[in-house]
């Protein structure tokens, strides 16, 4: 078995329609560790094999990046159970999604009695658009693999 490879590069992401959303060039790189989750899927699969240098343009369907939109994540809120009144739509809360786990909600909607609400991904239902171009490519470190994440430059000091 081949050891898991740490991958930093640059991205730009733009939507289906071309509109930029977030980039990495002219700030730190992102790195990543193989086979943990830490990219989407689709894009993790399509880098795999670029080396340092490497150019690419990436497609990825909204299934293999964030997912498809799910509508019964769209819930309405009595405004009463908010932690704040001066509600605007855009607003997000961390929010008990009932199996342990906390997740961001995002207002879409607000009336008199009621806040509509989005647990899903920002992203979600939407095919991204990657320009990546990959700064270093180098194999895992034993402390990488164990952690299951990717270290920075000169180790990792978490503990």
């Amino acid at each position: 078995m081949s050891t898991p490879k740490v991958v930093t590069f640059h991205y730009t992401l733009k939507d289906s329609k071309g509109t930029q959303l977030e980039s990495s060039f002219g700030d730190e790189p992102m790195s990543y560790l193989e086979g943990v989750g830490q990219v989407i899927p689709g894009l993790e699969d399509q880098m795999h094999g670029l080396n340092k240098g490497d150019k690419k343009m990436i497609s990825v369907k909204a299934a293999d990046a964030y997912g498809e939109v799910e509508k019964d994540m769209i819930v309405q809120v009595p405004r009463a159970q908010l932690p704040k009144k001066d509600i605007v739509v855009g607003d997000q809360f961390h929010a008990d999604s009932g199996n342990g786990h906390v997740q961001v909600v995002t207002v879409t909607g607000v009336n008199d009695t009621h806040v509509t609400v989005d647990g899903n991904h920002p992203l979600a239902g939407q095919d991204l658009n990657f320009d990546v171009e990959v700064v270093d490519v180098r194999d895992a470190t034993k402390d990488e693999i164990e952690h299951g994440h990717a270290h920075g430059p000169g180790g990792h000091h978490h503990h």
